[in-house]
């Protein structure tokens, strides 16, 4: 084979790679502004709040976890900025549906049941709405057993009901900005008329209108779904903190 020819096949090899390199990239949130250095949580000032040292229970999918953002997520902006001691068990495009081990049911159960928890708080995951699990109904039931976790609804009243008997602290779910899902905006619905009937808290950023005019920079987030380091410190963490702080300071 002439050297011309193996120089052009590297040459289109290479291109493949950094191409493909660069799309992953770019889903990743690897050459995102707003996952640049100076929005590290390492870079945080630890600050005065009534937050340091609570233990807090986070149980999540890829939001939680930071999957665009380097790994990072507003639960290392609350350790790093506010001194909150977390267990963070989040795990990409896993569902509250008990659908395996990798499912929020399964995985909050691995958690040490002995952690005297100061709260336990859940996200909304988005998978669920992407998958199109079943929505399911509110139960009348409170008991653990009655709860049909292969829906939504079911598997959401189970983790409460099996968050507040096992860690006895208050629980909070939190949901997604708004994008484009209507599976999504019922989970949103559901879990705001669950928090009646539990007496939960709710971190709505669905229906939070400065979150969603925010979110439309770039800088805050990668995609639809997932913020960028900029978007957990700036919007996000913010936010958390309010509530966080509420709740750590009355039992509900």
């Amino acid at each position: 084979m002439k050297k011309s020819a193996i120089t052009a096949i590297i040459a289109i090899v290479l291109v493949c790679i950094f191409t493909a390199g660069g799309v992953v990239g770019n889903m990743l949130g690897l050459f995102s502004k707003g996952n640049s250095v100076e929005y590290s949580p390492k870079q945080c000032t630890l600050e005065e709040s009534s937050l340091y040292g609570k233990k807090i229970i986070f149980l999540g999918s890829s939001v939680t976890y930071g999957y665009c953002s380097l790994g990072d997520s507003f639960v290392d902006y609350l350790e790093h900025q506010y001194g909150v001691v977390p267990i963070k068990e989040a795990k990409s495009g896993t569902t509250l549906v008990d659908n395996g081990k990798n499912s929020y049911v399964s995985r909050m159960k691995t958690i040490d049941k002995n952690i005297s928890a100061d709260v336990f708080v859940c996200q909304l995951s988005t998978n669920d709405a992407t998958k199109n699990m079943p929505l399911g109904e509110i139960s009348d039931s409170y008991d653990i057993k009655a709860f049909d976790t292969q829906t939504v609804i079911g598997a959401i009243e189970y983790i409460i009901a099996y968050a507040k008997a096992t860690w006895s602290c208050p629980v909070i779910f939190f949901t997604n900005p708004k994008y484009d899902s209507d599976a999504y905006a019922k989970m949103v619905e559901a879990i705001n008329q669950l928090s009646q009937k539990w007496t939960i808290g709710v971190i709505d950023l669905w229906n939070d209108d400065e979150v969603n005019y925010m979110s439309a920079s770039n800088d805050f987030m990668n995609d639809d779904i997932h913020p960028t380091r900029r978007g957990y410190k700036e919007l996000w963490t913010p936010v958390f903190k309010e509530c966080l702080e509420r709740f750590t300071t009355r039992y509900y």
